[in-house]
């Protein structure tokens, strides 16, 4: 199991949990938004671990701004990261994928990929190209053994949700508390997304020959 992230400590956290079940870990600090990064990570990859079978492609950023102020460089960022790292990752290890003819690519979207929201344009843009690409893809490899499935959370208790709590406080005046606790309202369910929700919804995408091209919606209301 190969782990990228921008920073190594978070990564060998995790990686060491794994490595306790027997699982051989290996934590490559990765950039998604560096081309050249994302080719040499792939081949460090392959060269420690193998054939890559699966890829999920998580990292994201969340900015809000209002329209007038989301400047060239917010959307820049957002469409980079969000976006081209999903298509460049899969760029990378499709075509392996389709020789062998078994594969899956889980992308991790947002409900933003399939409704708007005020003050995040860059980020629902962003998340609406990676369902997009999830679509297109899925209907391009569709029969060939691989599948190409999104996931789209609302707020879910990651960093990302504190890192906007924070922010919100910052600017509002509320506390942590209450600021979490107003993103929690605005998924359908009422409540945070818990990232197991979201692993056992890729684990089991990973037995699935059949599904392709679907937007999973997890809102809180499970």
């Amino acid at each position: 199991m190969a782990l990228a992230a921008r920073t190594l400590a978070p990564l060998e956290t995790v990686a060491d949990a794994a490595r306790r079940f027997g699982v051989d870990a290996l934590s490559l600090v990765l950039d998604v938004s560096d081309a050249a990064a994302i080719a040499a990570a792939v081949d460090d990859a392959r060269a420690k671990l193998g054939l890559i079978d699966v890829l999920v492609n998580n990292a994201g950023i969340a900015e809000s701004a209002p329209f007038a102020r989301t400047d060239p460089d917010l959307w820049d960022r957002h469409l980079r990261v969000n976006a081209t790292g999903p298509y460049l990752l899969a760029r990378a290890v499709l075509p392996a994928m389709l020789e062998r003819r078994w594969g899956r690519v889980i992308n991790i979207a947002s409900l933003a990929g399939l409704h708007g929201a005020p003050y995040v344009s860059a980020y629902t843009a962003s998340k609406h190209a990676l369902v997009g690409l999830t679509r297109a893809l899925a209907a391009e490899v569709a029969g060939k053994g691989v599948t190409v499935n999104a996931i789209c959370p609302g707020f879910a208790a990651t960093d990302l949700t504190w890192a906007s709590a924070r922010n919100i406080a910052a600017r509002t005046g509320r506390s942590f508390e209450a600021a979490v606790e107003a993103m929690a309202r605005l998924n359908p369910g009422q409540k945070l997304v818990e990232p197991a929700e979201v692993a056992a919804v890729a684990a089991k995408l990973l037995h699935d020959d059949t599904t392709n091209g679907e937007t999973i919606v997890l809102d809180g209301t499970q």
